[in-house]
């Protein structure tokens, strides 16, 4: 990368124009200095769209309307309210900041961002972003928006996510930011990113930017920003349990780790997932009937159809296998096993492809009846 000057006040006063006039005014967590109301926004899109984030943010407002609300809330609500919204790590964050806010800030939030990325859950770019709006600190972000903007416009040609490129990235971020109206610019960025230049479809020809865009005038606005190189999507397997008994489902509390964490979900079968020739999930009788020996007395089985969730980094194929008991055995001390009446299935804190199996699977059988 070539070495430049970075300073461009051409750039912002542009980028604020914009904005004022063409960008994003009626979101619901804009036009406020609640830092609490914009906290929760920026979590929430973190790595989602604004079209799934605004039914949740009202949602989670109505049940948590301040931040003490929800530092006193069990994280069992705070999993309910955000399931179906992915990223789970996120919602035990939340729970987690809101408390320190409280105990440590009295239920204010800092408006310094060093202080701010040193909560749960809040990196530099989500500090950034909570100072300018709540407080108007003058603090550079760094989200993906932001590097597809700066790529294109700067005609930079190295992977965003290598550690040289995002520095000099976060260097320019700093270098650019005017003097005032940090929250118009702020927004700005996001703004552009999101709706003019787009991954997939940018529109350049209503961009302020085109004029000094570098990816437009050397024809490189699909090439840039550079792509990771792709690997091929890892796919896993796992066998899960629909145990059914007088109108309820056997469920199971997932450990904070891993996936799903803190969710209530399916018991799995432990073990290995064998594959066919044809890379179809094979079933081991076996293993399934000593995972349902603690359970209690099946009257049925039946194997479902394959039901398939995409994550990041992977593919899940779940083998959903659907049994009736007989007769229910005692559920241990423990507390990790719990029945709940299939109708409390859609306000319970399942992951989104748990919760979508149930609703559609526990209404009744092939005979008119109710599970």
């Amino acid at each position: 990368m070539q070495y430049e000057r970075l300073e461009d006040p051409a750039f912002s006063a542009t980028l604020i124009a914009w904005q004022r006039q063409h960008g994003r005014h009626t979101l619901p967590w804009q036009n406020t200095r609640d830092a609490y109301r914009i906290w929760l926004s920026e979590i929430m899109l973190q790595q989602t769209q604004v079209a799934a984030v605004l039914g949740y943010y009202a949602r989670f407002l109505e049940r948590f309307p301040t931040v003490h609300d929800l530092a006193a809330a069990p994280v069992e609500d705070v999993m309910a309210q955000w399931s179906g919204l992915g990223y789970y790590t996120r919602a035990r964050n939340l729970h987690k900041c809101a408390q320190r806010v409280v105990a440590e800030y009295g239920g204010v939030f800092p408006s310094d961002p060093v202080l701010l990325a040193e909560l749960p859950g809040i990196g530099r770019s989500t500090a950034a972003a909570i100072a300018a709006f709540s407080s108007g600190t003058r603090a550079a972000i760094m989200d993906g928006n932001v590097k597809r903007v700066f790529a294109r416009v700067f005609g930079i040609d190295t992977y965003p996510g290598e550690r040289k490129t995002e520095e000099a990235m976060w260097r320019r971020a700093e270098a650019l930011l005017p003097a005032a109206d940090i929250e118009a610019y702020t927004q700005g960025l996001m703004d552009m990113g999101a709706t003019l230049c787009t991954r997939s479809s940018p529109d350049c020809t209503r961009c302020p930017m085109q004029p000094r865009c570098v990816a437009h005038a050397t024809d490189r606005v699909k090439e840039l920003p550079v792509r990771k190189p792709r690997k091929a999507t890892p796919e896993k397997h796992a066998v899960l349990l629909v145990v059914v008994h007088g109108g309820q489902v056997l469920l199971e509390q997932r450990p904070a780790a891993g996936i799903w964490g803190g969710l209530l979900s399916l018991p799995e079968v432990a073990g290995h997932v064998a594959m066919t020739e044809d890379d179809v999930p094979e079933l081991d009788d076996e293993a399934v009937a000593r995972a349902l020996l603690p359970l209690g007395v099946p009257e049925s089985r039946e194997r479902l159809n394959v039901v398939t969730h995409v994550f990041t980094h992977y593919r899940l194929q779940i083998v959903p296998v659907l049994a009736t008991l007989a007769q229910r055995a005692p559920l241990a001390a423990d507390g990790r096993y719990l029945w709940l009446d299939t109708g409390k299935i859609a306000d319970a804190a399942l992951p989104a492809p748990v919760k979508k199996l149930l609703l559609e699977l526990l209404g009744t059988d092939a005979q008119g009846r109710m599970f």
